[in-house]
């Protein structure tokens, strides 16, 4: 798949995952739209990808919100004139038994990672559609299909992601969109703080690196899910 020239949004853009596939992204050609609530940390990171002379867009946005993900859209569209690719990685974690989680914690990932890849999806799909092409791209987590205690919440969201994507790939193939999850493991992000000395951890730019190999493959072919975990289990 030709990349340069294609416009894509990648949602929690600002650190981590969704840094590296940003910057990946761009080193391919791609005209890159970051969204993020933090726009200082957007704004960074778009300096660092004029410096390499590649072309980005900030937009501030919270995927929770309807309006704010319909803005996101109208103005890549307005700047870009479409949206090729979306990157649905925006997440967040909280860990603890459920006698000790609080409805807001609950709420919070709930909104986050399953209404906001809702929302995003949902928003883009009528200009893929029209296009006839586009590529939806989710970055999940292994936590979506293992269990483990403190997890029951996060892991409820990322089982809810997959399954929703199996789902909207089924009903967007026969307009030559794809939908691709990604599933992570323990990656050297905020996520995994414990972990950021085992040199064994799976790295931004190794998800970002699995991004462009799913973007990469031939267009005729949609590789639905995939896992990704250290060659060498951690100790």
């Amino acid at each position: 798949m030709e990349l340069k020239g294609l416009t894509a949004i990648v949602t929690g853009a600002s650190k981590g995952i969704g840094k590296a596939i940003a910057f990946s992204l761009s080193a391919h050609g791609v005209n890159v739209v970051l969204a993020a609530r933090s726009a200082d940390l957007l704004t960074g990171i778009q300096k660092e990808i004029s410096n390499t002379g590649g072309t980005s867009m900030v937009i501030t946005a919270d995927v929770t919100s309807e309006s704010s993900v319909q803005n996101l859209i109208n103005e890549t569209q307005k700047k870009f004139g479409t949206v090729d690719i979306l990157i649905n990685n925006a997440g967040v974690g909280m860990f603890s038994n459920v006698v000790d989680m609080k409805t807001a914690e609950y709420d919070t990932m709930m909104n986050v990672n399953l209404k906001g890849v809702f929302l995003c999806s949902r928003a883009v799909l009528p200009a893929m559609i029209k296009q006839q092409k586009g590529e939806i791209i989710n970055i999940a987590s292994l936590a979506g299909k293992n269990s483990f205690a403190g997890g029951s919440v996060y892991s409820a969201t990322k089982w809810g992601l997959i399954g929703f994507a199996r789902s909207l790939m089924l009903e967007v193939r026969d307009h030559n969109i794809r939908v691709v999850t990604i599933s992570p493991g323990s990656v050297n992000t905020h996520f995994a703080e414990k972990e950021k000395n085992e040199p064994q951890i799976i790295q931004p730019q190794d998800v970002a690196d699995t991004v462009l190999f799913a973007l990469n493959i031939p267009s005729r072919v949609n590789v639905s899910e995939i896992d990704i975990r250290p060659t060498k289990k951690p100790r």
